[in-house]
Formats: C-alpha cells, sequence, structure tokens
C-alpha cells in the first residue's frame, strides 16, 4: 500500500527516545510502530488495548485509601519480603 500522508506529532522527547528503542528491538520504526497501532485500531473499532484498571489495581486502591484513613490499623509491614511471602501465602 502506497503511504499518501503524513502525520506531525509534538512529543516530549524522552518519550519519543524510549519509544524509538522500544520498537527498534522488535526491528520497528517508530512510524512502522504508529501504523500498526493505527491499523489495529481500525481493526478493533477503538483503541486496542483496554483502559480500565484490572480488579487486582482497583483493590490495592481501595486499601490504600483505607490505610490513609485509618493508619493505626494498616499492618504497617517493615519488610518487603515480609509482605510478598504474606501475600504468597494467601494464595496456597
Amino acid at each position: 500500500m502506497a503511504k499518501t500522508a503524513t502525520m506531525s506529532l509534538r512529543l516530549d522527547p524522552a518519550v519519543k527516545s524510549n519509544a524509538e528503542m522500544i520498537y527498534a528491538s522488535y526491528g520497528l520504526s517508530l512510524s512502522d510502530a504508529i501504523n500498526v497501532f493505527l491499523h489495529k485500531s481500525l481493526a478493533v473499532g477503538g483503541l486496542p488495548f483496554d483502559l480500565r484498571p484490572i480488579d487486582v489495581t482497583m483493590e490495592a486502591i481501595r486499601e490504600v485509601a483505607e490505610m490513609k484513613r485509618h493508619p493505626e490499623a494498616s499492618k504497617g509491614y517493615t519488610d518487603i519480603r515480609q509482605m510478598f511471602e504474606e501475600i504468597l501465602s494467601e494464595d496456597d
């Protein structure tokens, strides 16, 4: 397909540079990546990804809000490993 349209964007230079590095690792230019994004958007009829937070994120947001309201009742982890071990043991 011949390209007949051009597009001009204003981007944060750091965002552009970081995105270029990511897409280069896939063998894509930033222009290629934008074309893929636009084609996928057309194929799905909108954004090709979900913007809604996942349930785990929402639960974490609620937990932080509760901790702010009642800091005295918070578990108060002093060690990140302790927190992860407790979370992982709940899954068993």
